[in-house]
């Protein structure tokens, strides 16, 4: 019975239901409650491990031991590397383009131009991508349904979501579909998206171990982020903007990861 239920939240919200059920995140979670150029480096990864590169803005390189490279919130620029895929978001030209590097094999939109919820649930490589839509603003009151993705990203045991440019609070729909989350990219500029505040009630809601603050615009709307944290979150300032994870070097108690770029 559970599994049907699941399967009809799923049609309703628009991600492939057969596929979503053998989630590893999601079978973990029922059981757990402006673009600055980097240097990009390519890694030696163990099979567990998973390398983390903040391009800017909201754009990450998620980087496999198996050499996949994922791109997310990509605008045109990939860190000067071309991504066996890209993930996007609708709301401001910088979250997307209309111009993808034809070499890209995988461009995954956050919204279906022809209308209706975007549904990705795709293999590739050895990391899994798949999708929960929610809404954005389209005005002072207008609601665009569907027009942003939460992406989860299934890599050597982690769940890995990016919120891309989300305008509300997530509702208990959204969390069961989204699963556990380990890690978690979360724009923090307090307007454009939604309020720190409300920002960090979504954060309390995810519980997941690492978060990484993303589209800040600089270091006194960061700075004002973290002042909200409190003590909820233990505070790592990163001097490079990547980092090697792994479900070994999970921290015991959540963190806040800041990773150099806005």
């Amino acid at each position: 019975m559970r599994k049907i239920l699941l399967a009809a939240a799923l049609v309703f919200t628009g991600v492939a239901p057969a596929s979503a059920l053998q989630s590893d995140c999601l079978a973990m979670a029922s059981a757990e409650p402006r673009v600055k150029p980097v240097a990009y480096t390519p890694a030696a990864l163990e099979a567990d491990q998973v390398k983390l590169t903040f391009v800017g803005h909201s754009s990450f390189i998620i980087e496999s031991s198996g050499g996949t490279r994922i791109v997310t919130d990509y605008a045109g620029w990939a860190g000067g590397i071309v991504p066996d895929a890209v993930t996007m978001n609708r709301a401001h030209s910088s979250h997307y383009t209309d111009s993808p590097d034809p070499a890209i094999k995988h461009v995954l939109r956050g919204w279906n131009p022809e209308g209706g919820p975007a549904a990705h649930d795709v293999e590739i490589g050895d990391i899994r991508v798949r999708n929960v839509t929610t809404d954005i603003r389209g005005g002072f009151t207008e609601r665009q349904k569907d027009a942003n993705s939460i992406f989860v990203f299934e890599v050597a045991g982690l769940c890995i979501g990016h919120l891309g440019h989300l305008h509300h609070l997530l509702g208990p729909e959204h969390i069961g579909l989204i699963g556990r989350l380990d890690i978690v990219m979360v724009p923090v500029d307090g307007g454009y998206t939604m309020g720190q505040d409300e920002m960090l009630e979504v954060m309390r809601t995810i519980k997941a171990r690492i978060v990484i603050p993303m589209h800040y615009f600089g270091p006194t709307t960061l700075n004002r982020f973290i002042a909200t944290m409190g003590k909820d979150f233990e505070l790592e300032t990163s001097s490079t903007p990547e980092r090697i994870v792994s479900v070994n070097t999970l921290p015991d108690t959540p963190k806040l990861l800041v990773l150099p770029g806005f």
